[in-house]
């Protein structure tokens, strides 16, 4: 969902992220394929698709089955653009490098500082 910018620049700073643009498996992946796929590789989901990714963590946690952890932004507080991506990418770098970042609930709200 968001530009590969954003997962080159953390990258850079040092996290372990990926874009699902960057690859075309992943991109050619439904919504629950690449929910399970990080549920696999222990990766977190960050997102604008409330609706689509919160019911796959709700079936999957009823099933009993492991989870991708999802971390939903919002285009009013991120707007999308190429232009600025700094707001988001800082805001993820500060969430990535919280205390407890990975002891965080399955679904997490990305905000401003």
């Amino acid at each position: 969902m968001h530009a590969p910018v954003v997962a080159e620049t953390l990258r850079d700073r040092g996290s372990d992220v990926t874009a699902v643009a960057d690859s075309s498996g992943l991109r050619a992946m439904t919504d629950e394929e690449l929910f399970v796929y990080a549920a696999a590789q222990g990766r977190r989901i960050v997102t604008e698709n409330i609706n689509d990714f919160r019911r796959l963590l709700l079936r999957a946690g009823e099933s009993g089955m492991s989870t991708a952890g999802l971390l939903f932004t919002s285009s009013r507080t991120f707007p999308r653009t190429r232009r600025n991506p700094g707001p988001l990418i800082d805001a993820l770098d500060a969430w990535l490098a919280a205390p407890g970042a990975a002891d965080r609930p399955p679904e997490d709200w990305l905000g401003l500082g």
